[in-house]
């Protein structure tokens, strides 16, 4: 008679031989499953290299566009600091300009008779005097006032000092030299003498 054990060993031997049975039925065609992984691997390649041609045309195109730009900007700056010269140069020239008829005026003086009387000479100096003060002052330059106005380092140069009983403390005495500023700009400052208690 078969005892438990047995039967279990033919049930374990009759699952083994069909599961065996069942794996050799089953027919293995690999041909048409490798063909549409070549056919895959291809198209994948394919894909890859039209996106890297893609993105070579765009690199090239935006590498261009940036060389482009940059000969641009170098060409506007060159035009930009060329335009400043010629502003530079237009300004010291229309200056220039305006002070050669002071120039000719002193070449007459000088060439003027050294006996004549001295009013008509003086009266020749002030009136080219007062042509470049016209000169300076369309140019929008302006002299700076300082006799009697407090001393101010700003626009003034202090190169004496002296003690006054007619000034107050720090009152500009005298000027050696005139200072002028064109607009807010100071172009030289104003040599003076201050007082000083």
């Amino acid at each position: 008679m078969a005892t438990r054990s047995d039967q279990k060993d033919a049930r374990d031997r009759s699952t083994t031989t069909g599961a065996v049975d069942d794996a050799a039925e089953v027919p293995r065609d690999d041909g048409p499953a490798d063909a549409s992984a070549d056919e895959a691997a291809d198209a994948q390649s394919a894909a890859n290299a039209d996106l890297l041609a893609e993105l070579r045309q765009e690199k090239n195109a935006l590498q261009d566009r940036l060389l482009r730009i940059a000969a641009e900007f170098d060409n506007y700056r060159k035009r930009v600091d060329r335009d400043r010269r010629d502003q530079a140069d237009a300004a010291v020239a229309s200056a220039v300009e305006d002070l050669l008829p002071i120039v000719d005026n002193l070449e007459r003086a000088l060439e003027a008779p050294a006996g004549e009387d001295a009013d008509s000479f003086r009266q020749g100096v002030e009136l080219i005097h007062r042509q470049m003060l016209d000169v300076l002052r369309r140019r929008g330059v302006t002299s700076i006032e300082s006799v009697g106005t407090d001393f101010d380092p700003q626009i003034h140069q202090a190169v004496a000092h002296e003690a006054s009983p007619e000034h107050r403390e720090g009152e500009v005495m005298e000027e050696f030299r005139r200072g002028y500023k064109l607009g807010d700009r100071l172009l030289r400052p104003a040599m003076v003498k201050v007082a000083k208690a």
